[in-house]
């Protein structure tokens, strides 16, 4: 039986082992929700940046750029970090790079994996597909909070963990009790999750339609996996 970890911070991901491994890099508020919405809407490719004038040069490259810092769009982007923003117009064989707060450098953070997945509750159960179908550990780096554990993405670990029980076991504590976290507040998610600390910051920007949608289950049967420097969507 293959093997499942969870990484909380990417400021702890230098502790394990990618080598081999398919990484699901989560972000659920927002980052990786953001690029499955963008994918599912008609992007056709993701570049991610960790820093922001990276991301900004590739307008002169025909990019859409899209720039968030602490919550908020970064002055003189085309978008900040809504998945709503791309469910408003479809934005077919477009370019999109982008940069976030946490979201953007976990991925930077996961190049040694064998495989790097984007992680959202939208495309919950074509993730679990394509990981069953890979017979691979698994490691689940956690986007967090400006390195800190946030509960939004531990919890989709802890779903991800439930999901992958028949074909993937686990000797992590953080792993375990994830999965017993969300086995216990899985059934009423969005009330639970209301009480996060990003949850709260996200509120308090009044974009509670980007909260719904970050943890609405399945509505896409695509996967989001970063090929080379870029990531792109296939249905699964």
């Amino acid at each position: 039986m293959n093997q499942l970890e969870v990484c909380f911070s990417p400021d702890l991901i230098h502790l394990h082992d990618l080598k081999g491994k398919i990484v699901v890099v989560v972000d659920i508020f927002r980052a990786t929700s953001t690029m499955i919405a963008a994918l599912a809407n008609g992007i056709e490719e993701i570049q991610t940046f960790a820093d922001l004038e990276s991301c900004r040069a590739m307008r002169e490259k025909g990019y859409l750029i899209a720039g968030e810092r602490n919550g908020k769009t970064v002055e003189g982007f085309d978008l900040g970090n809504s998945p709503v923003a791309f469910l408003e117009e479809y934005h077919e064989g477009k370019k999109l790079a982008m940069t976030t707060t946490n979201g953007t450098l976990a991925i930077s953070k996961s190049q040694d994996a064998d495989e790097i997945l984007i992680g959202a509750f939208p495309n919950l159960s074509a993730t679990i597909r394509y990981i069953q179908s890979q017979q691979k550990d698994v490691l689940i780096h956690c986007a967090g909070w400006k390195g800190r554990f946030n509960l939004e993405d531990s919890l989709y670990a802890g779903a991800l963990a439930k999901s992958l029980e028949k074909t993937h076991s686990s000797d992590d504590d953080g792993a375990l009790a994830m999965k017993t976290l969300f086995e216990k507040e899985g059934h009423q998610i969005k009330n639970y999750l209301s009480k996060a600390s990003h949850a709260k910051r996200l509120q308090n920007q009044g974009i509670e339609k980007d909260i719904d949608f970050c943890l609405t289950f399945d509505l896409y049967e695509m996967v989001g996996k970063v090929e080379g420097d870029v990531l792109k969507g296939m249905n699964f």
